[in-house]
């Protein structure tokens, strides 16, 4: 993840946790939920405001949150009431199995030259069997907007292509859907669940 990208969710911390910390994504928790074992342990990557750690939490699974930015970890621990790791997705160390990987609207800032070894190094942090979701806008560039945020975009004919080349990886299911922040009715998002072998 680039530094300003990181920049603006630190500057940006309190009006980002509250615009999305009510976000409704119910339909795809549903989707992500049915494959991950009841009470099963979840990794949050990139959980931002907290919201879906929390969600998870009150289903009653064990929940790992992390987020690159210092600010937003703070503003998420008050909401889920337990510590969050900072970390860059290239950075993180985990030696945990996990029952399910939630990366909701994050990977996507991980520049396109290095998201192939950050999937296959979360590979090893998921149980056989065990389910990752993902979720990127719909493209097929890479851009940074006008807060200085990277974007890594993928279509599903893209993303399939560079998914391929992760033999731990089988794609289980991908779909697109729209965007659920508002005012946005021209932006999709890719969203693939996969499963590792």
């Amino acid at each position: 993840m680039k530094n300003e990208t990181l920049n603006y969710y630190n500057e940006n911390a309190k009006e980002y946790f509250e615009i999305t910390k009510t976000l409704k994504t119910s339909d795809i928790y549903t989707a992500f939920l049915n494959s991950v074992k009841s009470g099963g342990k979840i990794l949050d990557l990139g959980c931002g405001s907290g919201r879906d750690s929390l969600y998870f939490k009150n289903a009653g699974y064990d929940v790992t949150a992390v987020d690159g930015s210092v600010k937003l970890a703070k503003e998420a621990e008050k909401l889920i009431n337990q510590d969050v790791i900072v970390s860059k997705f290239e950075d993180l160390e985990l030696n945990q199995k996990f029952d399910g990987i939630w990366a909701c609207a994050s990977l996507l800032h991980v520049k396109r030259e290095n998201i192939e070894e950050v999937l296959r190094k979360l590979s090893n942090n998921l149980k056989e069997g065990a389910v990752f979701y993902l979720s990127f806008k719909c493209g097929d560039n890479e851009y940074v907007d006008e807060r200085g945020r990277y974007f890594n975009c993928y279509r599903e004919e893209s993303f399939i292509e560079m998914i391929k080349k992760i033999k731990e990886y089988d794609i289980k299911n991908i779909y697109i859907t729209g965007d659920s922040l508002g005012g946005r009715d021209n932006l999709t998002w890719l969203n693939v669940l996969l499963q590792r072998v």
